[in-house]
């Protein structure tokens, strides 16, 4: 069986001396957040992770979820206890506007808190990921009455939700939809269709499901522009706040997944639903994307986090399993074997790991206080420039993290060896769990496009100007420091290649659009390594400073730093190679070669 403990020190280190999150007590939220309040919330995270949430992982992944004759979806034992002790620590809550419930915390909090939970056990984790997307898209784009409504209870966590997309012939090509909705000429239309993949579309962890649903009105244009988008609850709410009759919605069956088996995924059936309108008609994308790009950013982390628990299992295995002697000698002559951590394939496969999460912690915890200062920074400047480094980051972090994470599953899977590969060590369901999260959420690919596509252009290329900008004076301020060096030369390296890639996108690919597309996830690849490599020297100046404290902490933070540095920035030259070799070699062969 497996073992999850919140990495707190590591995370304290990226929020209190990394990021420095106090800077920003004169913002709202971040003045009630105290390193001791802070360290007090996470520890008391990392308990439920460790105690509730993990020891329900395997045992949920074999159960699975049910589905009764009435259309009623059971969550396996254990999951509803867990999620009413969830409930009750008001975790759902931490970072929402107070007006509504919320605890009114930084952002940046709730991803650390969330990181912990999809460690421990990501498949319970959606439930309550999936219900704050839908409050989120509510808080933003629904009316005065819509708020009232439906968002206290969901941020209570007395409520769920969900968000529907996927129709059986339509995934990515939302135009393609076919679900409708008729005015009832009351303000209410009647919903119908199928939506299928529905994470936590039906279970009984909640008294209601608020399901945001995509839908076309009749008589509304083709393609996206005609789309719009439903608050569908499960049960109507009653004027007053009570639940009413259940709603025109039901679930027609679970998919049988490769993982995650304890979320249930549901085919949603839309009978004639009663649906409100959130936002504007036919500008339901608008809406749903704010549901969207938290997701994936949430998608990325479910990565990083499977990572961070593949790791921290498959090094524990690695110091106790007994299996050769070292190649420079025998390190533990006294027993018949030394422990499989002296083999140097072995700590590469652990160092590429542990590099790479640390690295990507301290990324997406910067993600994480850009979105925070969108929201609350005092000057349109500030608030500005951390849309945009949102909007940037969102599909590399979603597509790096997941990839990333997956293959890192995998690595600590063969750690393991073959006892990896079977099911009662546990490892195997970290690798089936992460796979998912390289699809949903709009797969990598999709991702990788909607960089070269969308995000690198947008405003005039604005957004990796603004962040190539901060990483040159980065350097420029440090350059005096002879101990950050091989950081700042490393981040220079993995920057100079990343705005070579971005020139030669420039020149080429609209001249052929699909210069752009073949080079897309390579490009996507270079430029996460340079947050990394950025991530990782800013992780380095503040363990410098403490570097002589006497704490082992810091100075294994710099081994592992000098580790992505020596190891992992190299494959930046690689990535920049293919991106320039263009589309040519690969639509080269005839279709009907396949």
């Amino acid at each position: 069986m497996t073992a999850y403990n919140a990495p707190l020190k590591d995370m304290q280190f990226v929020l209190n001396e990394v990021l420095q999150i106090s800077k920003y007590s004169n913002l709202p939220g971040f003045s009630d957040a105290s390193e001791d309040v802070v360290a007090a919330i996470l520890e008391e995270g990392a308990k439920m992770a460790s105690n509730v949430l993990h020891p329900i992982n395997h045992s949920g992944d074999k159960e699975g979820c049910t589905r009764h004759a009435d259309g009623s979806v059971t969550t396996p034992k254990g999951f509803k206890e867990a999620y009413e002790i969830y409930k009750q620590g008001g975790w759902q809550g931490l970072s929402f506007d107070p007006e509504f419930g919320g605890q009114g915390l930084p952002y940046i909090l709730a991803v650390a808190v969330s990181e912990m939970v999809s460690a421990s056990n990501m498949a319970f984790g959606m439930y309550p990921g999936l219900a704050r997307g839908a409050a989120d898209a509510i808080y933003h784009h629904g009316t005065d009455e819509q708020k009232q409504k439906y968002l206290p209870n969901m941020i209570a966590g007395e409520w769920g939700g969900t968000m529907n997309l996927t129709e059986p012939h339509c995934g990515t090509d939302l135009g393609l939809l076919k679900s409708k909705a008729v005015p009832n000429g009351d303000g209410t239309y009647k919903i119908s269709g199928q939506k299928i993949f529905i994470s936590a579309g039906e279970h009984d962890l909640t008294d209601n499901i608020i399901h945001l649903v995509l839908a076309r009105i009749e008589g509304a244009p083709e393609g996206v522009k005609g789309i719009s988008l439903f608050i569908v609850p499960k049960f109507i709410v009653n004027d007053d706040g009570s639940l009413g009759a259940r709603n025109g919605v039901s679930c027609g069956s679970i998919e049988e997944k490769m993982g995650i088996h304890a979320n249930s995924t549901c085919v949603l059936n839309y009978d004639e639903a009663t649906g409100w309108l959130l936002g504007e008609e036919n500008k339901g994308l608008k809406a749903m994307f704010t549901m969207m790009n938290e997701a994936r950013l949430g998608v990325g982390l479910q990565g990083m986090a499977i990572s961070e628990v593949a790791y921290q299992n498959g090094a524990a295995y690695a110091k106790d399993r007994l299996q050769g002697r070292a190649l420079t000698g025998p390190e533990q002559p006294e027993k018949p074997a030394d422990p499989i951590i002296v083999h140097p394939d072995v700590r590469r496969m652990l160092m590429d790991q542990r590099a790479f999460t640390e690295g990507a912690r301290a990324w997406m915890y910067w993600s994480a206080l850009h979105g925070d200062l969108h929201t609350k920074a005092e000057d349109e400047a500030t608030r500005q420039k951390a849309d945009d480094y949102m909007g940037l980051m969102t599909p590399i972090l979603k597509s790096y993290l997941t990839d990333k994470g997956y293959a890192h599953a995998t690595n600590a899977q063969q750690v393991l060896g073959g006892h990896g590969y079977i099911q009662e060590w546990g490892m195997e369901q970290f690798v089936r769990d992460a796979r998912i999260a390289m699809i949903y959420e709009g797969a990598n690919g999709i991702q990788a496009l909607d960089l070269v596509g969308r995000k690198l252009m947008k405003d005039g290329g604005r957004a990796w100007q603004s962040y190539f900008a901060e990483v040159d004076e980065f350097i420029a301020d440090n350059q005096g420091n002879e101990e950050l060096k091989p950081f700042l030369d490393g981040l220079a390296l993995a920057k100079g290649r990343t705005l070579e890639a971005t020139q030669w996108m420039g020149a080429n690919a609209m001249a052929n659009f699909n210069n752009a597309g073949a080079s897309s996830m390579d490009y996507l690849s270079l430029f996460a390594l340079t947050c990394l490599s950025y991530a990782w020297a800013q992780s380095a100046k503040a363990a410098l400073e403490k570097k002589d404290s006497g704490d082992d902490f810091y100075k294994n933070k710099l081994i592992t730093g000098r580790y992505f540095v020596e190891r992992i920035i190299p494959e930046t030259s690689s990535h920049l190679e293919k991106v320039k070799t263009g589309a040519e070699a690969m639509m080269a062969l005839p279709a009907e070669a396949f």
